[in-house]
């Protein structure tokens, strides 16, 4: 009996070191978010849009074609677009970017001297939507109609 329990109690102990190494292993393999890539009809209107509206700033990029433009949009995180769309099309909102601001009633502000226009997650034009964890947001369109939320959480 007695070496039954000790059997048991290193099946026990070699399971959870295993468990502990198989943890470990996995500790470095957490992906992060590198970059969004963007396929665009109008490469021009749409870097207008992400840098005059958005207020993104544009950082080197690799190709020098003429076909991308790459934003800054964390610390390690970019936004790429790339030229070559056929067209443009519909876009659902529940496929979008996000953002955060510190201070969404002056980026709605900001919208509203550039005359973009902007609605609630319901479609209700200049409405903000309160989430239930209290974070206010709002939904605009860039010039090809991808939708973007911007939010005021402060994570």
């Amino acid at each position: 009996m007695k070496s039954l329990a000790i059997a048991i109690f290193a099946i026990l102990l070699c399971s959870g070191q295993s468990l502990f190494a198989q943890k470990n292993a996995m500790a470095g393999m957490h992906p992060t978010l590198n970059h969004i890539a963007v396929y665009v009809f109008d490469l021009q209107k749409q870097a207008d849009f992400y840098h005059d509206v958005m207020y993104l700033d544009t950082i080197p990029e690799p190709f020098h074609d003429g076909k991308h433009v790459w934003y800054r949009i964390g610390p390690h995180s970019q936004l790429h677009l790339i030229q070559g769309a056929k067209a443009v099309k519909n876009h659902d909102i529940n496929t979008h970017i996000c953002f955060s601001v510190p201070n969404l009633k002056a980026f709605i502000e900001h919208l509203s001297n550039l005359g973009v226009a902007y609605q609630s997650w319901t479609g209700e034009k200049h409405g903000i939507t309160k989430r239930q964890d209290g974070v206010q947001q709002i939904y605009l369109q860039d010039t090809e109609g991808n939708w973007i939320e911007v939010n005021d959480d402060r994570f």
